[in-house]
């Protein structure tokens, strides 16, 4: 969904995103492209923990333009994915050599985990690590 964000950058700092539709909700990067691109990831901590949230519809760009955080600022529109809102868990198929699927499932065995949720927890902090 496209959502209406608003950006500011003063002189010898770092862009600053502010997202009206998620109240407290802002992120920022060295760059343009990082500040945008890090608007999903605030999001995505905005919603942590919560149980079968809906996000809210996107406001009206004019509504965004005529709101006194526009002042200074630019508007433009975010594309954001929710996906990180179903917890529904799936099966996915994979491929893996025999000795490297036997560790894992002596290592998740170790962690008191199954093999699933080994390999979703490794999965999540290979991506925090990126």
């Amino acid at each position: 969904m496209l959502y209406p964000v608003i950006i500011h950058k003063d002189e010898g700092a770092d862009y600053g995103v502010v997202v009206p539709d998620f109240p407290g909700v802002f992120s920022g990067g060295e760059t343009l492209e990082k500040a945008i691109k890090n608007v999903q990831d605030a999001i995505e901590t905005f919603y942590d923990g919560e149980e079968g949230a809906t996000p809210p519809p996107p406001s009206l760009l004019e509504k965004a333009l005529d709101s006194e955080d526009a002042q200074g600022g630019a508007v433009v529109l975010v594309d954001v994915n929710f996906d990180f809102l179903e917890k529904k868990a799936i099966p996915v198929n994979i491929t893996l050599p025999a000795w490297l699927r036997d560790r894992i499932d002596k290592a998740a065995k170790d962690a008191g985990l199954t093999r699933s949720r080994f390999i979703a927890q490794a999965a999540q902090e290979a991506m925090r690590q990126m």
